[in-house]
């Protein structure tokens, strides 16, 4: 409502610029690039935090090794140390034993750092290859998903041929925003740990430990969210408030002792209180299924 106040103001004026008009749909973005950094960064380190279902989800989608995200756990944690040998080889040769790797790869006190063709399972050593084929396996798996439900959600409508188009077209769509993000965070986090990070940042200032113990997962997180650009810009603020109320909940406690519980009240009845008045005076600004249903209550 502001941001609506704002562009009538400014156009008023006659001083609306080009830049303006690029902001929401950045600013949806951002919303969205940023929740989902917070979500990634919890699924790696903070997985408790996250709702088992979700957190499931996640590894179905991203399809890695629990052994290769354990070892990333374990250097964060300091106990997988490149260039002592703390007991940790046994974790990832055993990894190298099922792919047919030399095992040395999995001794972090010979090999320094883990080969990027770990991290690809088995996609081989080049990173732009994995990059490619991890969006080609997620697309399709995600086209298997989106495609039918965009046509069961016309079904009604289906006789008409535009309607399929649209179906798959946006089905589609969403499929490559979906391959595009598990395929941006793999090759962020290859180019930040062995591509680009290490020719930037002297060995001696950033080191491969420091790269495989947070670094280069938070370059994966802080880039995948931006896939969201490739998705229509309607379902753009959707997919941000859909995400941000679990990136906050990663961050704020999910229960309150008694004495604190005031503040969940607080937030309840001023978030109800601004529903409400939104629906009596300015419906169209509550969509989705809560909004229609309201709606339908309400009148």
């Amino acid at each position: 409502m502001a941001w609506s106040r704002w562009v009538r103001r400014r156009r008023a004026q006659n001083r609306w610029t080009i830049i303006e008009s690029y902001v929401p749909g950045l600013a949806d973005a951002g919303v969205f690039a940023t929740s989902a950094a917070v979500v990634m960064w919890a699924w790696f380190y903070l997985p408790e935090r996250l709702p088992r279902t979700y957190e499931k989800w996640i590894g179905e989608v991203a399809k890695v090794d629990t052994r290769l995200i354990e070892a990333l756990r374990r250097a964060r944690r300091g106990t997988f140390i490149y260039g002592k040998d703390t007991g940790q080889a046994p974790l990832l040769e055993s990894m190298c034993r099922d792919f047919g790797w030399p095992e040395i790869w999995g001794d972090p006190s010979k090999t320094i750092p883990i080969p990027c063709e770990m991290v690809h399972m088995g996609c081989g050593p080049n990173c732009e290859i994995h990059a490619v084929s991890r969006f080609a396996r997620t697309f399709k798996i995600a086209c298997a998903t989106y495609i039918p439900l965009q046509i069961v959600l016309r079904l009604r409508r289906m006789r008409e041929p535009a309607v399929l188009r649209r179906a798959i077209s946006e089905g589609a769509q969403s499929s490559a925003f979906l391959a595009t993000f598990v395929s941006l965070f793999y090759y962020a986090v290859c180019l930040a740990r062995t591509r680009i990070g290490p020719k930037v940042f002297d060995a001696k200032t950033v080191t491969p430990l420091m790269w495989d113990s947070g670094l280069c997962v938070g370059a994966g997180c802080l880039m995948c969210g931006w896939s969201v650009l490739v998705e229509q810009a309607r379902k753009r603020q959707e997919l941000a408030l859909f995400v941000a109320p679990r990136a906050a909940a990663t961050v704020l406690p999910r229960l309150y002792e008694k004495k604190y519980q005031h503040r969940e009240h607080i937030a309840f009845a001023a978030s109800a209180a601004i529903l409400l008045t939104c629906l009596r005076e300015r419906p169209s600004l509550v969509r989705g299924v809560f909004g229609r249903i309201t709606n339908s209550v309400l009148n």
